[in-house]
Parts: structure tokens; sequence; C-alpha cells
């Protein structure tokens, strides 16, 4: 499967919540949809087709179609869980193999819990929503989970350390971030996280920092029309002049010169992502 490939055909979406006493029950049934639990609090077993899951809170899980479910909720305290059922046509063997090669559940993500909440926001909101905008908010739900499963798989590659870190500097990039910011965060000295950086990034704590600034100074240039200074700002440099002189050591061209490409329609930040892979990166 390509990403953002749609594998199947969509023909709605709906959500809903619940919550189960102790000891709560449901089924067996026969699974009609493409279904994402998103469990909240409590626990959860399934018995699919006869084979058990386990599902702990703050996880997602995704049925299938043609499955005979039954749902066992914890036995001493309430679950609470919602869901996102997402209607499609018959999928073809191929399409079924590759979503059972996916993980159950994975870890819920903000992302996740958040497209929930907009589409039984939109269910829910007195006017019946569009039939094409359910349709694309479920596709997304599937691929959303697809692309989690990707990433967490990539991040097995890589020293927990490393992708805390990197977490890390996508939340806090603006700010102003040491080495020793960042060791201490994941309890590693600064050498050891150079050393694991190398290792799984091929580049050192800094210098990915600087690289993320670059990337989402680039955004800024291309989709808005703030002052090179504020973008500086926005992105963690300390001044405009060290900004443009970043970006034109990485890009060959001055942030002008990026803008007016972009409203040309002809940037492309794709081949920023490559080249700096391979780009020694400012380290102050």
């Amino acid at each position: 499967m390509k990403d953002g490939e749609a594998v199947y055909l969509t023909t709605g979406a709906s959500a809903g919540t619940v919550v189960y006493g102790p000891g709560g029950t449901y089924g067996p049934r026969v699974q009609q949809d493409l279904q994402l639990v998103l469990l909240h609090s409590g626990s959860m077993s399934v018995e699919i087709d006869g084979k058990n899951y386990s599902v702990p809170s703050g996880h997602t899980a995704l049925l299938k179609p043609g499955r005979t479910e039954h749902f066992f909720f914890d036995p001493k305290r309430e679950t609470w869980h919602r869901w996102i059922a997402v209607h499609v046509e018959a999928a073809d063997s191929a399409v079924l193999q590759r979503l059972d090669e996916l993980p159950f559940s994975i870890p819920l993500s903000e992302h996740m819990d958040s497209l929930c909440s907009m589409v039984y926001s939109l269910l829910n909101s007195g006017t019946a929503p569009e039939e094409e905008l359910m349709k694309s908010l479920g596709e997304s739900a599937i691929l959303l989970y697809i692309a989690e499963c990707e990433r967490l798989h990539a991040n097995e590659t890589q020293h927990p350390a490393v992708v805390q870190a990197k977490e890390i500097i996508h939340q806090r990039f603006a700010e102003e971030l040491s080495l020793d910011d960042l060791a201490k965060a994941v309890h590693r000295t600064p050498e050891h996280l150079i050393r694991l950086f190398r290792r799984d990034q091929h580049m050192t704590p800094i210098q990915y920092l600087w690289s993320y600034r670059v990337k989402q100074g680039l955004a800024l240039i291309s989709s808005t029309g703030l002052h090179i200074g504020e973008i500086a700002e926005q992105v963690g440099f300390k001044s405009s002049y060290h900004f443009a002189r970043t970006i034109r050591r990485h890009t060959g061209k001055t942030p002008s010169e990026i803008r007016r490409e972009s409203y040309a329609g002809i940037v492309n930040q794709e081949e920023f992502s490559k080249d700096a892979k391979s780009t020694a990166l400012p380290c102050e």
C-alpha cells in the first residue's frame, strides 16, 4: 500500500461513545464495518473468531468486517470507549491481507482522539453532515491508523531516548533548547545522546533541532505573508540575518526568492527534506 492511497471504497462513517459498568459484555455480533475503538478508561478483551485480544486503557483497536466479535469489559471498574465506524464496500483479498498485517491495537494518539471528536460532533450537531465529508473523514481515520502503525514501526528501530528527544524538539523548537536540556529531559548524558542520534539519525541532536527549525521556517515562508524577522523568531532563530543565512546555505536561495517561487507554485520542500540528511546544519 502506498502512502495516502485509498485501497477500498468508503461509503460513510459514524461515531459513538459508551460507558460499560464493571463486568459488562457486548455480543457476540458480526462486525459490519472497519471500526476503530478508542479505549479511554478501564480495559477490554475481545474474542474475534475464537481468538482473544486484550486492549488496555489509552489504546486504539482496529476491528475488521466479517468477523464474529464478543466484548468483555473490565470486571472491576467502568470502561469508557468511543468508536469510529467506517462503512466500506467489500474489499479484495489483498486489501484485507494488508489490514491483517497491521497491529490489532496501538497507543491512542491526540490526532485520533481529535478526529473521533470531530466525527462525533458533526453527527450530533443537529444538521445532517455532508455525505462526502463523512466519507472523507472515515477514510482519513483508517489512513491515520495505518500511518501511526508505520510510524511506530519506524520508531522501533530508534532508541527510545532519540524518539523522546525528537518529540521534545517538535513541540519546543521555537524555544531556546540546548543539548543539556534535551539530555536531561531524556535522562541521558549529552555524550550518550549524541552517540544515539548519530547512530539513528546520522546527525547530532542540535543538528536535528536546526534542521527542524529550517523545515518549519520554509513552511512559513511558503504559506504565509509574515515578515522574515517574524518567521525567524517563531521558529527559534535569534535574528533574521541568521535565519536568512541558514536558509540560503541549505537551499541555495534567499527567503525572498523562495517566497516568490512559492507564489508561482514551484517551491519543493521535499527536496530540502532529502538534502537536509546529508547537509551539515548549524550547531550553535
